[in-house]
């Protein structure tokens, strides 16, 4: 019986995968990490935790300078929609930089949400960098207690 590499057999996959997507070889499968920009990578932009009780929903974004006059948030159905500007540094050429990794510009992050919620009720809090949501259950999405009876 003779041992095969697994690792090989992964490389073998990836260079049929990007042979058929179109990708050339040599080229990098990974599209570049781009926050701010529209498609896929845009939706990472705030990170978030999502937690729960059985009364309410709770979203916290990490999302430091925030224009909080340019922030929006949108609940439809079991979705909450996360959009604004983050400002970028002021008073700085971009020739200046040696090097920028903190993006700005618009973004957009919507959040699938583990179960409706009463749209008329969330509220939203923005301190220190952290946008913190509570989104209160719609009354048909909270548990109930079922009474059992004998008979």
């Amino acid at each position: 019986m003779s041992w095969r590499n697994p690792w090989s057999e992964l490389e073998v996959l990836r260079r049929e995968l990007d042979r058929a997507l179109g990708i050339e070889p040599g080229r990098s499968s990974t599209p570049p990490r781009v926050a701010f920009l529209p498609g896929r990578a845009a939706r990472a932009y705030p990170l978030t935790n999502v937690s729960e009780d059985t009364e309410n929903i709770y979203v916290q974004a990490l999302a430091p300078g925030l224009d909080t006059d340019k922030l929006e948030l949108t609940v439809l159905g079991n979705a909450l929609t996360i959009s604004g500007v983050k400002k970028g540094i002021e008073g700085v050429r971009p020739e200046a930089f040696h090097r920028s990794e903190r993006a700005a510009g618009r973004f957009v992050r919507s959040i699938e949400l583990p179960s409706e919620v009463d749209a008329d009720r969330v509220t939203a809090r923005y301190a220190s960098g952290l946008l913190t949501i509570t989104l209160p259950r719609a009354a048909a999405a909270r548990p109930r207690q079922v009474q059992v009876t004998l008979g």
